[in-house]
């Protein structure tokens, strides 16, 4: 599966996602650092990995890796036994994190930077941000509580978010996911941006 994002790019869209947090404070001690630590071999030792919480790399987002991370866990499956769009065929990355909550933050992955935002396309194809909705086997507070995030945050995801959908398997992705989210939630999907 061949993305047409680049390296460069990939960089670029770090760097900038670097210069913005959630909060002005680390989120991660409203919570623990769940959405970091549930599936790490810190609160699972013996688990090595398997079946654990963790992210799927957007496509060409390995490019970022070297797959020698001493923090990272990888796995590779086939996007067509999961729910991935039909666009998608090949090899996608899942990653879970083996040291936990001490990753070196300017190596995460998007998903990681996104959250709790995620993409979504309107009726009308218009992209906006809305809370993540998948189901966690944690409670993000950002979530729950609907704590106020940076709106410099909100910007920055939208941005990348804006540039990403460029790219068509990524466009399929946020379809599928948008198309999911009207049918579970109909008029009641509330857009964070804008």
């Amino acid at each position: 599966m061949k993305s047409s994002i680049t390296k460069n790019t990939l960089k670029a869209i770090y760097r900038l996602l670097d210069r913005v947090s959630p909060l002005d404070q680390d989120c991660g001690q409203l919570c623990g650092a769940a959405c970091c630590t549930c599936g790490s071999e810190i609160n699972f030792p013996d688990s090595k990995g398997e079946d654990d919480f963790g992210i799927y790399l957007l496509p060409g987002e390995e490019k970022m890796f070297s797959r020698k991370e001493e923090w990272l866990g990888w796995e590779k499956n086939h996007a067509e036994d999961y729910e991935f769009p039909d666009s998608w065929h090949g090899t996608v990355y899942f990653l879970h994190c083996k040291t936990a909550p001490c990753c070196p933050r300017e190596n995460r992955p998007l998903q990681c930077r996104f959250f709790p935002l995620a993409p979504h396309l309107d009726e009308d194809d218009v992209l906006h941000m809305v809370y993540q909705d998948s189901e966690l086997p944690y409670e993000c507070p950002l979530i729950s509580q609907e704590i106020p995030l940076n709106e410099d945050f909100i910007r920055a995801t939208y941005t990348v978010w804006k540039h990403l959908i460029q790219d068509p398997l990524l466009y399929d992705l946020v379809v599928m996911d948008s198309d999911f989210r009207i049918e579970d939630l109909g008029d009641e999907i509330e857009y964070l941006y804008p």
